[in-house]
């Protein structure tokens, strides 16, 4: 076959290490914070206000409010404030700084893109398309978060990105967010709290319930209970553990698409969110619902997590259920087949599958449907983001590790009416890492999390071995005559 006709665009998303939030450092040990707070509690009012004015001067210029994110942290331990005279505003405020520090996001790496289509097409040029692109930045401790970009293609397919504020934001984290029972019982069965104490806290709760009526109803059985037993304890945890791992968080609207980063909030996420593949989701009745896999990791073990918003601003962030809900690189059809939803996946850290599913959240039977076959995709395949829905079939942009754990982009075509069945796929890579883009992180790596097609146009964002981000594309027809060289099956 002869080479694919690929373009290479002239963009380059580089990590920027002045693009900072401010996080809060507390100590674990209680005695480290204690003194800490001694240290400031015995200045005087005046040398609180010159530290504080020093703090003003040296990072309001950096952040949209640096107060409300200081007084957040003083919150965070007020309660071990070891005086009952009242305290200055000032006082609170130093005390949040000492408690804090900035975190350089993207300090490492700006990686791992997935485009989608931008809610708000309005003024855009006729043939044009506002897209939006998420990103995966990893800073100090490889800690990974969910950056956003947003740009245009104009109707020659010229590809354009609006210039990235200077500031960053985190959200504000909803304090009391909604559960449906039903989903709630299935993760307990799964991690295996089949136990009186699970029941007796689900069973004093309506279909939905709030954290606060979780929290309640934990804190009766913990009282009814006494003494609690070890297993009763571990169970009581777990529940709370899996409250912590479903929350929502919302941004103010007059943040700047780039202004907004989900940074982990779970302590299943704490070592990182990885490698979100966003969808546009529409369903049967015509509405609309931007979902996202990730990867949520702790530092030692990997869990696939769910989120979902209709405007970018309010983010629900879910666990997943079922049997199949392991490993890396879940990514969701845009829509359903046959009346169920559908989902990629890879169980077994080498293959390529598919499932089907009538509840959201809950996947399990993975289908078998493509092995490696090429030299270049010797060790393992996984997808490159959801399917894109062509009038040939699902055009899955997929990748390959070969050799010297050198990853290489390709691409598959399955039937649309059956995602099972595989009606042709890439002998060679449709990109591989050339140049420049072999160096960085991780050497001789190409990978993406999510493509759309506009027009004729694939437009595939890539990211460059695991450090930087770039673009390319390629005429649909053209791909997919290499897909089905004899043309499309009867």
């Amino acid at each position: 076959m002869s080479p694919l006709p690929l373009h290479r665009h002239d963009i380059c998303l580089q990590p920027d290490n002045t693009r900072v939030i401010i996080r809060a450092f507390i100590p674990s040990n209680a005695h480290h914070r204690s003194t800490i707070i001694g240290r400031a509690l015995i200045l005087t009012e005046e040398e609180v206000e010159a530290e504080l004015h020093a703090v003003h001067m040296d990072f309001d210029n950096r952040h949209h409010d640096v107060e409300r994110v200081l007084l957040q942290h003083f919150n965070r331990v007020q309660s071990e404030v070891f005086t009952h005279r009242p305290l200055s505003r000032a006082r609170e405020l130093l005390i949040g700084a000492l408690f804090s520090g900035e975190y350089a996001l993207e300090a490492a790496a700006l990686f791992n893109p997935s485009i989608i289509p931008h809610p708000d097409q309005s003024g855009v040029p006729s043939g044009g398309l506002r897209f939006i692109l998420s990103l995966r930045a990893t800073g100090e401790g490889h800690i990974s978060s969910i950056e956003f970009r947003d740009g245009l293609i104009s109707p020659d397919g010229h590809l354009s990105l609006t210039p990235v504020s200077r500031f960053v934001s985190l959200p504000e984290v909803v304090p009391n967010p909604v559960y449906h029972r039903k989903r709630f019982i299935i993760k307990l069965h799964e991690m295996g709290f089949d136990t009186p104490w699970a029941s007796a806290v689900m069973e004093a709760l309506e279909d939905t319930f709030t954290r606060s009526d979780l929290s309640a109803s934990v804190a009766r059985v913990r009282r009814d209970g006494r003494p609690l037993t070890h297993d009763a304890r571990r169970t009581l945890d777990s529940i709370q553990w899996l409250a912590d791992s479903n929350y929502e968080v919302r941004f103010p609207a007059n943040l700047a698409l780039s202004e907004r980063i989900i940074f982990p909030v779970s302590g299943n996420e704490s070592n990182g969110i990885e490698d979100a593949r966003f969808v546009r989701f529409v369903e049967d009745d015509g509405s609309v619902t931007y979902y996202a896999t990730y990867t949520a990791y702790n530092g030692r073990a990997v869990l696939p997590q769910f989120l979902e918003t209709v405007d970018f601003l309010h983010f629900r962030v879910l666990t997943l259920n079922g049997s199949a809900v392991q490993n890396k690189g879940m990514a969701l059809f845009p829509r359903r087949i046959n009346g169920h939803f559908v989902m990629l996946s890879r169980q077994d850290d080498e293959n390529l599958f598919v499932m089907f599913s009538d509840n959201l959240h809950y996947w399990s039977d993975p289908h078998l449907i493509l092995r490696p076959a090429q030299p270049w995709e010797s060790v393992k395949i996984g997808n490159c983001g959801s399917p894109i829905e062509t009038s040939a079939g699902w055009l899955i942009i997929t990748h390959g590790v070969g050799p010297m754990r050198t990853y290489c982009i390709g691409a598959v075509l399955l039937d649309l009416a059956d995602p099972t069945r595989v009606l042709g796929r890439l002998e060679q890579p449709l990109l591989c890492a050339e140049g420049s883009e072999r160096e960085g992180y991780v050497p001789n790596v190409v990978y993406s999390c999510g493509s759309l097609v506009h027009g004729d146009q694939l437009i595939l964002p890539y990211a460059m071995s695991d450090i930087a981000t770039s673009f390319a594309s390629i005429t649909l027809a053209d791909l997919l005559k290499q897909l089905l060289p004899t043309g499309p099956p009867a």
